[in-house]
């Protein structure tokens, strides 16, 4: 079993500052891509928009949106994920979901697992 616990989230004034984690955890080959979707009130789960994503090998990827505003680091040793979000505007607000490719074993290919997701709440 392979588990991926965010923390971090809450609420916050526009302009201000929060970091988000996440740990994976369990039976865990290797990991892949680890990153960073959300999902904004009112909307489906298939509209979770890509906030950031980082590789094994730390390229970035970052949506339009937060580009210069949002950070996406990793710590390969503690299996985390970070997301370090600066200068949060209201349109930020959403749950925020930590997803990663993970292998479980070296038999077997690369799976997608999803976190529980930490709600991000930014108030004007």
């Amino acid at each position: 079993q392979v588990q991926l616990v965010e923390s971090g989230g809450g609420w916050v004034q526009a302009g201000g500052s929060l970091r988000l984690s996440c740990a994976a955890s369990g039976s865990i080959f290797r990991i892949g891509a680890m990153g960073w979707y959300r999902q904004a009130p009112g909307k489906q789960r298939e509209q979770r928009e890509l906030v950031a994503r980082i590789s094994s090998s730390s390229t970035t990827d970052y949506g339009d949106s937060v580009k210069g505003r949002f950070t996406v680091s990793r710590d390969n040793a503690e299996n985390t994920v970070y997301l370090q979000m600066n200068s949060l505007k209201p349109e930020d607000t959403a749950v925020y979901y930590c997803n990663a490719d993970i292998r479980t074993s070296a038999l077997r290919p690369g799976n997608p697992y999803w976190g529980e997701g930490t709600q991000v709440i930014v108030s004007s």
